[in-house]
């Protein structure tokens, strides 16, 4: 060993013992402050399906290829960090000699040409990603970018060590080809030996470029101990678990879609009959108050933007953006965590639980971050503003997209359920609708035995539940469904088709009631169980005696669909729950219902977050349209996974928009951008939105806002339907 080795081996011994020491440091900090939330037992069922999904996205990388280029630079990225991991092993044999190299493996010529393909590629991969970052600068002129908010020095650092790691890998292999000391032929590793071909014949030069690749590692280990909110950094060994604890591990999309998580009190679903507000847990007041997923959670957010970039309310100058709600929520855990890690916290009602000498040592900033209330304005100093917490429409957009699989929608919700249960802090006007859904058993308030009128004028009976003795399918109309006037020609619609096909089917008229959804996605957890059990109650009276693959149900609404067939469970109701959309294309598939006259004039299609997103029903719209139009569907930009929010979702539909653009107006104008004079929508409340923006925008002569029922009942029956389109040309 030379001098110089004997240097190369002191500095790279001495910066690497640092880093370890810190990096011991973080992580044993991160555990202790993940460790505050509250349990969540269930995360830990069904291990098996958990690790595999876990490969798959990481390995298969499938929620980041869907942003293509970006996927496969990422890809690329990600691979050469854990397989050339080996190489920064290999660098410590190469300080000690210049002739070092890793044990047995360390000569295989396979060996040798994978860690040069992903090297090269690697490269390839960082330069595209640092291109992408430069090029979505937040402050680069023309608008707002999915990396506003995010910390940049913080994803450039990062950038810049991941390319200088790997060129100075390659600078490692380019000496022991100039000093003659490489094991690899030409063939397996031509770039390092043409790297090689333009060095100097220097002996020392693979100890001298060893140890700098080991300095800028260890540098960015430091780094990254020293800010344990660097996401940026720290998703690379976060996003593991937090795939792997994801809610529901075998679902193909994002699995805070489709149900909500239950309210929880200490990890245990809570029980309104004998919940104590003194003892048990309602919503979140508190950041600590979070599972301990939800702390994972805010860990392991990247600050990619994607969520950022779909949100609606973002996308429209709303103050919500999913990743600077969970970015906040991070900051403020990590800053509270000192006073909470030396037993400081409140009580359910409020009191103190530390005593003055366990909180006499704490640094004053941490005192002041534990004064700070959950949700309150920027005078109140509040962490989170209520403006951001009730923008959500919970379209899920920001869930489908996260490539870490955060739950940013359950974290929203569990904000607002202690914002409406307890403070009864939220938007004024949507206290009509709360009270309407307790008094009238619907959110219009609308008399309970109008429930039917929708019935009146068609041409054959609609049955009711125990007036036949066998149906099908129950028809679950939902409260839009019998109480708003365009909704209701959507339900005269389906029924008219039902007829047609010869499906029999019944509803439960004035026994039923409103599913439940607003009430649920506002916060208002203890109204949503109310209708919802006396929901269950009355359908499993109807389906008396019947197993599950015979409680079959149809239902126009997408809430009703994604409460009915998601979240009735939790409550002991089981049904086999389908669109309208489903069914109406499995009968015209199997010939029951059969379009005779193609609907002209071009037709594009709006998909519902609660339809598509949330329970990914793509396909069986586009299906029904595709046969009852002329020519071919309009896609909107922004469809399928991406569609764009109406706005109506999270009960917005109750609450006024304010702030911004309106969203709805924004969806109005890329579907009126498409040219189509029909769009087809599968949802009542996008309905009324988009009805409302194209009126807005002073279209309704020349665009009609219909149901994708209402499209095919006028290709199967084009003679009825066509006083109806003439006498109102716009559903409004």
């Amino acid at each position: 060993m030379g001098s110089v080795q004997i240097v190369t081996t002191i500095l790279a011994a001495a910066i690497t013992a640092v880093a370890v020491w810190l990096a011991v440091r973080a992580v044993l900090k991160m555990v202790a402050v993940i460790r505050l939330g509250q349990p969540a037992p269930e995360r830990f069922t069904d291990k098996a399906a958990r690790a595999k999904t876990m490969l798959v996205e990481t390995a298969g990388h499938t929620r980041m290829l869907k942003w293509g280029v970006v996927g496969a630079a990422h890809w690329f990225v990600m691979v050469g960090f854990i397989v050339l991991s080996l190489l920064v092993l290999e660098a410590y044999f190469e300080v000690v000699t210049p002739t070092g190299g890793l044990p047995i493996i360390g000569h295989w010529t396979i060996f040798g040409l994978a860690t040069e393909v992903i090297t090269v590629l690697g490269l390839v991969g960082i330069l595209v990603l640092m291109a992408i970052r430069l090029r979505n600068r937040p402050n680069r002129p023309g608008g707002r970018s999915r990396f506003t908010g995010s910390t940049m020095w913080q994803g450039y650092f990062v950038e810049w060590i991941v390319l200088l790691v790997l060129i100075f890998g390659l600078l490692i292999r380019g000496f022991k080809v100039a000093t003659d000391h490489f094991e690899y032929p030409l063939w397996a590793t031509p770039v390092s030996h043409a790297v090689g071909a333009v060095l100097p014949d220097w002996q020392d030069g693979t100890s001298v470029a060893a140890v700098i690749k080991i300095i800028i590692s260890m540098t960015w280990l430091i780094v990254i101990s020293l800010n344990v909110t660097m996401g940026v950094a720290w998703h690379r060994f976060l996003a593991f678990p937090n795939i792997f604890f994801k809610r529901e591990p075998a679902k193909p999309a994002g699995s805070g879609l489709g149900a909500l998580r239950p309210m929880t009190s200490q990890g245990k679903p809570l029980d309104f009959e004998e919940a104590d507000p003194e003892k048990d847990q309602f919503g979140v007041a508190h950041v600590e108050q979070f599972s301990w997923k939800g702390l994972l959670d805010f860990s392991t957010c990247t600050e990619c933007g994607r969520c950022q970039s779909q949100c609606p309310a973002w996308n429209t100058g709303k103050p919500l953006s999913p990743k600077l709600l969970v970015l906040s929520l991070r900051d403020h855990a990590y800053a509270k965590a000192p006073y909470l890690l030396a037993g400081g916290g409140k009580d359910l009602t409020g009191e103190e639980k530390a005593t003055q000498a366990q909180l006499a040592h704490l640094d004053v900033l941490a005192l002041a971050e534990a004064d700070k209330p959950l949700i309150g304005t920027a005078e109140e100093g509040g962490v989170i503003d209520p403006d951001v917490l009730w923008s959500c429409t919970t379209c899920g957009a920001c869930v489908e997209q996260c490539p870490v699989d955060i739950e940013h929608v359950d974290h929203i919700v569990d904000m607002r359920r202690y914002q409406v249960l307890i403070e009864s802090s939220f938007p004024s006007e949507a206290g009509v609708m709360l009270r309407n859904l307790e008094n009238k058993g619907n959110p219009w308030g609308a008399p309970q035995n109008t429930r039917e009128d929708w019935t009146k004028g068609l041409d054959f009976e609609v049955p009711r539940v125990g007036e036949v003795d066998d149906f099908e399918y129950l028809f679950w109309v939902g409260c839009a469904g019998a109480f708003e006037d365009r909704a209701k020609k959507t339900t005269r619609a389906v029924a008219t088709l039902l007829n047609e096909a010869g499906v029999t089917f019944a509803i439960l008229g004035e026994g039923e009631t409103c599913s439940g959804d607003p009430a649920r996605r506002i916060g208002n957890e203890f109204v949503f169980q109310m209708l919802a059990q006396q929901n269950v109650e009355t359908l499993n009276e109807a389906f008396e005696g019947r197993e599950k693959a015979k409680r079959k149900i149809v239902a126009t609404c997408p809430h009703c669909f994604n409460t009915l067939g998601n979240e009735y469970g939790q409550l002991g109701g089981e049904f086999e729950v389908v669109h309208h959309t489903q069914l109406l294309a499995h009968l015209v598939s199997t010939g029951k219902l059969t379009p005779v006259q193609p609907v002209d004039g071009g037709v594009t299609y709006h998909d519902p977050c609660y339809l598509g997103r949330h329970n990914r029903v793509f396909a069986a719209p586009r299906e029904v349209l595709g046969d009852a139009i002329e020519g071919e569907l309009t896609e909107m930009p922004r469809n399928s996974e991406r569609s764009f929010c109406c706005g109506a979702g999270g009960a917005r539909m109750w609450m006024e928009e304010k702030i911004g653009k309106r969203i709805n107006v924004d969806r109005v104008e890329e579907a009126m951008s498409t040219g189509a004079k029909t769009v087809a929508v599968g949802c009542p409340f996008c309905s009324t939105m988009l009805s409302d923006g194209v009126n807005g925008k002073g279209a309704g002569e020349q665009v009609e806002v219909i149901d994708v029922a209402t499209v095919l009942l006028r290709s199967v029956k084009p003679e009825q339907q066509q006083g109806e389109k003439e006498a109102t040309p716009v559903a409004g």
